[in-house]
């Protein structure tokens, strides 16, 4: 069966193009509620073929990653995050890329970093205005990229290239990040933008301080009493004994960039969002803070992930035929796991708009119903990273500040690049919390 056998939308492929860009949920839901839990969309050159059943997410994230590939759906990475990103890799190549990547991301390890996530979130809130309104997406960019360049580039305080290592890539995100920029790739295509170099511009000055960052690592004699991420992949070593090299170290932190910067930061404006128009649970989170408690900041967090996940999709390309959902898919099928659809399913989540942290007390997850870091061996390598910053920096919020929302209308689901963030950014008031309620710092 050819995937244009697949039920889908009859409009042509600029209309679903069209709705997908302009209000993308609603589109994909009209889609399922029409066509059940396989149905087709066109988006762009792109055919997709979406998934809605988690046995059906299942099969793709317990199939074999040879058939399953995801470095080819990421493609559109390309011109960004280079030929060794492992987010661009498949096969023995993925594997051995991410044995090296999963080390350094821990959730041991991540938990030596929660001192100065802290610090760094205490400095951040600590400048904002109070008493007006102001969007909480631009505070929380700046907040989690201060996070990486600090644990994952490895910059300490006081470096002179810490400046300028934010400076350049502020202005790399933010300029990638506009429509102007995503039209340019979308026209000239990943490979063809990749091979002309048509972001150099945006690119080089980044790459320049980042080679700089490593040359000062690599002449480090103290890398294996550090605990930044760049300083252990400076020690770790390929199956045959080998380093890694300079442009796969290049790759990965990019990658690490851009994967770990822009969807944190949406976490936890859509976190705010949520909280600020739920009292009971904003309440109930700050006591629990003030207690030194994560139970119900852990629920905060999965809640807030279940009902506004970042990404909408998980996307896999078949290198071979494959049956899912009772439909033969030929190879070079674009599969996608909705993240979205599958977490507002009824019969899993009951009452699935509302947001009740209430419901994760005492449970485990299920990698197949609660997937916002993607699953099987493809799963978000930073998953521990962003939970445990996403930890941090909620407790050190309610520590500082109460918020309230600038207007009691929900924000609707906007689009920066593919990441689905709040409209107006998670528009808050913030008042100061008296000294003798806040509490201390965690050391």
């Amino acid at each position: 069966m050819a995937t244009a056998t697949i039920p889908g939308p009859r409009m042509p492929r600029a209309m679903q193009t069209l709705g997908w860009t302009s209000r993308p949920l609603p589109f994909v839901e009209r889609a399922h509620a029409a066509f059940g839990d396989v149905f087709r969309i066109k988006i762009g050159r792109d055919t997709f073929v979406v998934l809605a059943d988690p046995a059906d997410v299942k099969q793709v994230f317990t199939g074999d990653p040879a058939v399953y590939h995801a470095g080819e759906a990421n493609i559109i990475l390309l011109p960004f995050l280079g030929h060794k990103s492992v987010l661009l890799l498949d096969d023995a190549a993925h594997l051995s890329q991410r044995k090296l990547l999963l080390p350094p991301f821990h959730g041991g390890k991540m938990r030596r970093h929660v001192g100065l996530m802290r610090e760094i979130a205490e400095r951040e809130i600590a400048g904002w205005p109070t008493g007006v309104p102001f969007a909480v997406q631009p505070r929380m960019q700046a907040l989690t990229l201060e996070v990486i360049m600090r644990i994952v580039f490895g910059v300490d305080e006081g470096d002179p290239r810490l400046a300028r290592l934010r400076t350049r890539l502020t202005h790399f995100l933010e300029t990638t990040a506009t429509p102007r920029e995503m039209r340019r790739l979308l026209v000239n295509g990943p490979i063809r933008a990749e091979r002309r170099r048509i972001f150099a511009s945006l690119l080089d000055p980044v790459d320049a301080v980042i080679a700089e960052v490593i040359a000062d690592h690599r002449r480090r004699d103290d890398l294996a009493d550090r605990d930044d991420v760049l300083s252990m992949l400076l020690l770790a070593r390929h199956d045959d004994g080998s380093p890694m090299d300079d442009a796969e170290l290049r790759d990965e932190l990019v990658t690490l960039l851009v994967a770990g910067h822009e969807t944190t930061a949406t976490a936890l404006a859509w976190a705010v969002e949520r909280l600020t128009r739920h009292r009971a649970a904003l309440e109930r989170l700050t006591e629990e803070a003030r207690a030194g408690g994560e139970e119900y900041v852990d629920a905060v967090i999965r809640e807030t992930l279940r009902l506004r996940p970042v990404l909408p999709f998980v996307g896999r390309r078949l290198t071979q035929p494959q049956t899912i959902g009772g439909i033969a898919m030929p190879a070079g099928t674009k599969v996608a796991p909705s993240i979205h659809l599958v977490h507002r399913r009824g019969d899993l989540y009951p009452e699935p708009m509302a947001f009740r942290p209430e419901r994760w007390l005492g449970v485990r997850t299920n990698p197949y119903t609660f997937l916002p870091f993607g699953g099987g061996v493809r799963r978000c390598l930073g998953a521990s990273f962003a939970e445990t910053e996403l930890r941090a920096v909620l407790g050190v919020l309610v520590s500082q500040v109460r918020l309230a929302p600038s207007q009691p209308a929900n924000e609707h689901v906007g689009r920066r690049v593919i990441t689905l963030v709040p409209d107006r950014g998670g528009e808050v008031v913030a008042t100061r919390v008296a000294p003798d309620v806040a509490m201390p710092s965690a050391a």
